[in-house]
Parts: C-alpha cells; sequence; structure tokens
C-alpha cells in the first residue's frame, strides 16, 4: 500500500512540476516549396519550360532528367549510376563552360548513353566538332559503354525562355 502511495505522490508532484508525457497535435501544414521558383519583384526571372513545371508534374507534363532502369526493385548499380550522371552533369557544364543552356538530359540503354542538352552558339563549328568528339571519348573511355551526345544550338539565351515570373 505504501508504495502505491508513494508512486502516486511521485506522479501527483510531477504533474505540477511540469515533468509529465503527453502528446501534442497540430493541424497538417501543406507548404511545399522544394522544386518551386519564388516569383521576383519586377517579374524578370526566366524559366525554361522544364523549369516552370511542378515537381508534382514530372512524369505527366515534362520527363525525368535522368532515365534508367537501376532504380527499380532489385536493380543493380543505383547508387553507381546516380553518382555516373552526377559526373556526366558536371562534366558537361565544365567542357561546354557558359554553353549550356538547359537541363543536362542522360537516356541509358542497355550499354549506350544518351546526353541530350541545348547549347548556345558562342563558338565557332570546328571548336564545337572537336568539343562533341572530345566529350564524347572521353565519357566513353570513363565510363566503359559508348556515349552519344544529342545537341541541339541556339543563337540566343533569350529563344529558350518559356516564361517570366
Amino acid at each position: 500500500m505504501s508504495a502505491l502511495l508513494v508512486q502516486a505522490c511521485r506522479n501527483g508532484l510531477a504533474y505540477r512540476l511540469g515533468q509529465t508525457r503527453s502528446i501534442h497535435v497540430s493541424t497538417v501544414l501543406e507548404k511545399k516549396t522544394a522544386g518551386k521558383y519564388k516569383t521576383s519583384v519586377k517579374k524578370d526571372r526566366p524559366l525554361t519550360y522544364e523549369m516552370s513545371q511542378k515537381p508534382h508534374h514530372i512524369a505527366v507534363r515534362k520527363g525525368y532528367n535522368s532515365l534508367n532502369t537501376s532504380n527499380l526493385l532489385d536493380g543493380l548499380r543505383s547508387s553507381e549510376t546516380a553518382v555516373e550522371d552526377m559526373f556526366i552533369r558536371k562534366f558537361m557544364v565544365g567542357t561546354w563552360h557558359g554553353l549550356v543552356l538547359s537541363e543536362v538530359i542522360i537516356k541509358r540503354q542497355f550499354n549506350h548513353i544518351r546526353i541530350a542538352a541545348m547549347i548556345r552558339q558562342g563558338i565557332t563549328a570546328q571548336k564545337m566538332y572537336f568539343l562533341i568528339g572530345y566529350t564524347e571519348e572521353m565519357l566513353a573511355r570513363w565510363l566503359h559503354c559508348p556515349v552519344t551526345l544529342e545537341l541541339e544550338t541556339t543563337q540566343d539565351k533569350k529563344d529558350i525562355v518559356f516564361k517570366y515570373i
């Protein structure tokens, strides 16, 4: 009997000191901000078509930036594929410095990698052909599979602007 009394006194003292365990419930805030661009004050921020799409429209209105099957259930090399994709994007932006205007899209089919991007016509045709060959050859040697660049060129950066926010 005394043990129950001591326990009750401890619980009462803990309750008076604010040391109780309780659950706090609040409403769910549906504030999703990842992947959305803020509007600028002057409404002069340029967005491409892919940038203007909301994240929940991926695979509905726009495609994925990496197409591969290694992320499926029991897929092989999923982490290696992600690292290789990041390496390819960094290599493309570094090699084509200041010329890449859009996202770099990577498509993997069997043992073949196709890389698509929008490039600005800021260099001569000779340099462009050299960079295409250099990029394909270096990536093919590093990744041990054939690589093909599918580039589309445009005169000006403003040609790919879809809307301003």
